[in-house]
C-alpha cells in the first residue's frame, strides 16, 4: 500500500513538471493559457451560470491537454526521425488536426456561451 502512495505521488510530481515544462517552453501551449486567462475573466465579468463554468473548463481543458498530447508526439517524431520523412510528417499533422478540432470545439462552446451575455448588455 505505502508503494503505492508514494508512487502516485511521484507520479503526480512528474504530471505537474510536464505541465511547467509546456508552459514555459510551447508558445502555443502559452497562448491558449493567455486565452484561458482572458475567458476565466469573461467568465467573471459576466456571471456565467455552474453549468457554463463546467462547460468553459472542460473546453480550455481539452485544448491544452490535445496540444500537450501533440507536442509530445512531435518529439517523439523527432527523436525517432530527426530528417523530414512522410510518414513522420503525416503522423505531425494528424496530432496537429486534433487540436485544431479541440479548439473549434472550444471557440463554438465559447460561442454559445458569451454571444448571449455581450448581445444581452449591448
Amino acid at each position: 500500500m505505502y508503494n503505492f502512495i508514494t508512487g502516485r505521488i511521484k507520479g503526480g510530481g512528474y504530471a505537474i513538471k510536464g505541465a511547467w515544462l509546456l508552459l514555459r517552453h510551447e508558445p502555443s501551449i502559452q497562448v491558449q493559457f493567455v486565452i484561458s486567462i482572458f475567458v476565466t475573466i469573461a467568465g467573471f465579468y459576466f456571471d456565467i451560470t455552474a453549468t457554463e463554468w463546467m462547460f468553459q473548463i472542460l473546453s480550455i481543458g481539452l485544448v491544452m491537454a490535445t496540444e500537450g498530447v501533440n507536442t509530445a508526439i512531435e518529439n517523439i517524431a523527432d527523436f525517432v526521425h530527426a530528417d523530414y520523412h512522410v510518414k513522420i510528417g503525416r503522423i505531425k499533422d494528424v496530432a496537429a488536426g486534433a487540436v485544431f478540432f479541440a479548439a473549434v470545439v472550444a471557440v463554438a462552446v465559447g460561442l454559445i456561451i458569451y454571444l448571449p451575455y455581450i448581445f444581452y448588455t449591448l
